[in-house]
């Protein structure tokens, strides 16, 4: 028995498989639509991966199934091959005694690795124990004219994986499982909501004033308008909107978009999901989040303890909760609270470490800037950074006890932000004077501070209830739930520079 080797002159075999699909055209269909694929190979191999040689010789299983073909072996009158659907892969065997002479030599002289076959046979196992079909029927559904990347180990080059997920899929089992993960996850996460009487809705993608973050954005132009429209930053105002409206437990996860850099946890077109809940506060989402990070961890692993680049997360435990100064403080023990609450010490040590900040931001935006330099990366257990200065957070609600501080948390696992949440700011008259501060940083040149969005002050003038909302970013919590360090590794289509580039 021998295996076939990777072919080494990709356009040479290209034109053979070329030419071989001009004798399937002469023949008659050559991608015929007619065949009914009856079972899956993991619902048969599941059913029956427990039945021996015997059970299976006096049952005599039929079985229909379809998919790619990504092995074959050949020895004389007989041939294996692995036939790999949505599902999974399962060994198959055409020979002469089966198939017959003419279908046998069809399989091996017309079908190549890669196509797309159906397959009609019934269960049996080899000598080596290993579960087949016998096939009797075979037919050729969809050609494939150019030979699959690498067959033995997948699609290996991480550029390529990216370009072309569709060989990536094909090729490594590894990503099609983590697709699928995600998948879970999201529904997990709907469940989760919908269980608590949150209602799904959907809100603008494009948007005549881009709101609800910080962010740089994505202008288009509406021809029959005549309007700039924004591809959105964050659904939060619309959503807010729907709490005024009454909707008063709204929820909806889809995509923003920012004008942003690309880097291993940052990609453009990315999804959120969003929530929000009248007459809760921030301290509510926090205990909120914690349970559905568990329901979540537990509906896709089985367990609320997993392992994330070799150090292992429970979701189990409560997690931690750290003001910005009590972050700063509890990795780098050197700095007082005086020195921390002090606009002067912080600029120059902001300086002297070289870390990124605005010199114009006060005490508050330059405290987050130390954080995000100090800090920041040793978060890795699940912590809420709570009560976040109101210069830096133009959208949540003041706190009685300490005006200058916000009811807003953010939480970090691994190092990295995966979620945001405040108890709303309803004030219309507190929202716009700070809607004009960001107009006003926006006219000094930050191209991220927000715009003054007089419709959205008009709408809280009928008055939003008391409110708490969150953002949770779900590439980053797929990243954690599959041990993925890369974006990328969990967006089907990441956004990449152009290949002449």
């Amino acid at each position: 028995m021998a295996n076939e080797q990777p072919p080494q002159d990709e356009n040479h075999v290209i034109a053979e498989r070329r030419a071989k699909l001009k004798g399937l055209r002469e023949a008659g269909q050559a991608y015929p639509n007619d065949f009914e694929r009856k079972h899956l190979t993991a619902d048969v191999v599941g059913k029956h991966e427990s039945s021996d040689a015997e059970a299976l010789e006096r049952g005599r299983i039929e079985v229909q199934l379809a998919g790619r073909l990504m092995l074959r072996r050949t020895m004389g009158k007989l041939s294996f091959g692995n036939l790999q659907d949505m599902s999974g892969t399962i060994q198959i065997s055409v020979a002469d005694n089966d198939a017959g002479k003419e279908a046998h030599e069809f399989f091996k002289k017309q079908v190549d690795i890669g196509d797309i076959l159906g397959i009609e046979g019934e269960l049996f196992r080899t000598r080596k124990g290993e579960l087949t079909v016998r096939v009797r029927t075979l037919r050729l559904l969809a050609k494939s004219l150019r030979p699959l990347p690498e067959k033995w180990h997948g699609l290996s080059d991480q550029e390529a994986r990216y370009r072309s997920r569709h060989l990536d899929l094909i090729t490594n089992a590894e990503s099609r499982q983590r697709f699928v993960q995600r998948s879970r996850m999201i529904q997990a996460v709907r469940q989760f909501l919908l269980e608590r009487r949150y209602l799904e809705v959907e809100t603008p993608m494009m948007q005549p004033i881009p709101g609800g973050a910080a962010a740089r954005p994505f202008v288009t132009h509406h021809n029959a308008l005549d309007m700039a429209l924004y591809l959105r930053i964050a659904p939060e105002l619309y959503l807010k909107r729907l709490v005024v409206g009454g909707y008063e437990q709204v929820f909806e996860i889809n995509r923003n978009f920012r004008n942003e850099g690309i880097s291993t946890r940052h990609n453009p077109e990315f999804t959120m999901l969003e929530f929000y809940c009248a007459y809760r506060d921030y301290r509510y989402l926090m205990t909120f989040t914690e349970e559905m990070f568990r329901y979540v961890a537990q509906s896709v692993l089985g367990t609320t303890t997993l392992r994330y680049q070799g150090r292992e997360i429970d979701f189990g435990r409560p997690f931690e909760r750290l003001t910005v100064t009590q972050a700063i403080r509890k990795y780098h023990p050197e700095y007082t609270e005086a020195q921390l609450a002090e606009r002067t010490f912080l600029l120059a040590e902001l300086q002297r470490i070289g870390a990124a900040h605005r010199p114009a931001d006060g005490a508050g935006g330059l405290q987050l800037s130390l954080f995000e330099a100090r800090a920041e990366e040793f978060l890795f257990d699940p912590t809420f950074i709570i009560d976040y200065p109101a210069e830096a957070s133009p959208l949540a609600r003041r706190s009685d006890k300490h005006p200058d501080l916000t009811e807003r948390f953010e939480l970090y696992i691994a190092g990295r932000e995966i979620a945001n949440g405040f108890s709303e700011l309803n004030d219309p008259e507190d929202q716009a004077d700070r809607f004009r501060e960001q107009a006003r940083q926006k006219a000094a040149g930050d191209q991220e501070a927000m715009h003054y969005d007089a419709d959205y002050i008009r709408t809280l003038e009928y008055g939003l209830p008391p409110t708490a909302g969150e953002g949770v970013g779900i590439d980053r919590l797929v990243m954690l739930l599959t041990d993925t360090p890369s974006i990328r590794d969990v967006i089907l289509f990441p956004l990449l520079r152009a290949e002449d580039a």
